[in-house]
């Protein structure tokens, strides 16, 4: 039987689900039929990621009459992007996402960042010098634009990625759909233990992006620790005659926290969705928790003066000021 976790609004979401950032075209159309094709039922998209027209062509082959698949057994989710946070935006966008992925409904739509760029069609609008136009727009507004997706049938659920526990509660204050997910990076290096905590008292599932530590993101420095070489994943894995990675995901299931690991091989992704055969000591759980030192690896960085910073720290609803 599938795993899944039951949301606030009664749909249950498969534990481990595909992600398909930085999957490129050419290769995302494969990893999403592999992915279904072994038993995955739990697609993760986005807009930014600009290949949901490649996602909705696997879509198209496994989903729907005289094919394997009904609409209903998989779950997917898209994102609406930071240009898009006006109100009268929010629709069209959703309309966009949908006929990209060739779907009548998505069953989760999540507001992808809190803070809000200048509205357009590009996806990053800056300035001469580099910088990123920003927007004021409240989430909170953006928000009540998203619900009305929810009253229109267009999205079965809402929810948030990247915010933190303040501006969770903010939304929460003011919604009529309450959010259902909050799809935050979520690994062992960076646990959030006090965001999950915080999630579960107000009945907000958390979703692990990243799950892996994203070895393969752009910007990794060398002297960066990679999470799938840490010596005690690696020990109990051979107790398990298990990888690292089925590991890590094996302690995100067993924490109630639901993960879209990303990857474009076949045999990968298989390996991804074998942790259902195997359970971790309470110990172990604890073991691996303790690797916790809040490395948040996915903030946006530019080079200012010779260093690394947050491009957008400025932005007054950028989320990574708060401790959780």
């Amino acid at each position: 039987m599938l795993a899944t976790v039951t949301l606030s609004t009664g749909q249950r979401m498969p534990t481990i689900g595909l992600g398909t950032w930085k999957s490129s075209l050419g290769q995302v159309h494969q990893a999403v039929l592999a992915a279904l094709d072994c038993g995955y039922r739990h697609i993760d998209c986005a807009a930014a990621y600009s290949n949901e027209q490649e996602v909705g062509g696997a879509l198209a082959l496994r989903l729907g009459p005289g094919k394997p698949l009904r609409r209903e057994e998989v779950f997917v989710t898209s994102k609406l992007w930071n240009t898009k946070h006006e109100p009268e935006d929010v629709e069209e966008a959703c309309r966009t996402s949908l006929a990209h992925l060739g779907l009548s409904y998505l069953d989760l739509y999540l507001l992808h960042w809190p803070m809000a760029f200048q509205r357009g069609t590009e996806l990053m609008p800056l300035r001469d010098d580099g910088s990123v136009r920003y927007s004021n727009t409240h989430y909170r507004d953006t928000w009540a634009a998203m619900e009305t997706l929810v009253d229109k049938g267009l999205v079965k659920a809402i929810g948030l990625s990247n915010f933190n526990a303040r501006q969770t509660d903010e939304v929460i204050s003011t919604a009529r759909h309450k959010p259902a997910v909050n799809q935050v990076e979520c690994h062992p290096y960076l646990s959030q233990a006090d965001l999950l905590s915080h999630c579960r008292s107000v009945a907000v599932c958390v979703t692990a992006y990243s799950p892996l530590g994203s070895g393969d993101r752009p910007w990794a420095s060398p002297e960066e620790p990679c999470l799938l070489q840490d010596p005690l994943l690696g020990t109990i894995a051979q107790r398990y005659q298990k990888t690292p990675a089925q590991v890590i995901l094996r302690w995100h299931v067993q924490r109630g926290v639901v993960c879209i690991p990303k990857s474009v091989t076949p045999s990968r992704i298989q390996q991804n969705f074998q942790v259902f055969d195997f359970s971790l000591s309470e110990e172990e759980m604890k073991l691996i928790g303790s690797l916790n030192c809040n490395e948040r690896f996915i903030v946006p960085a530019v080079e200012r003066d010779g260093k690394r910073v947050w491009r957008d720290a400025e932005h007054p609803h950028f989320p990574f000021h708060d401790p959780y």
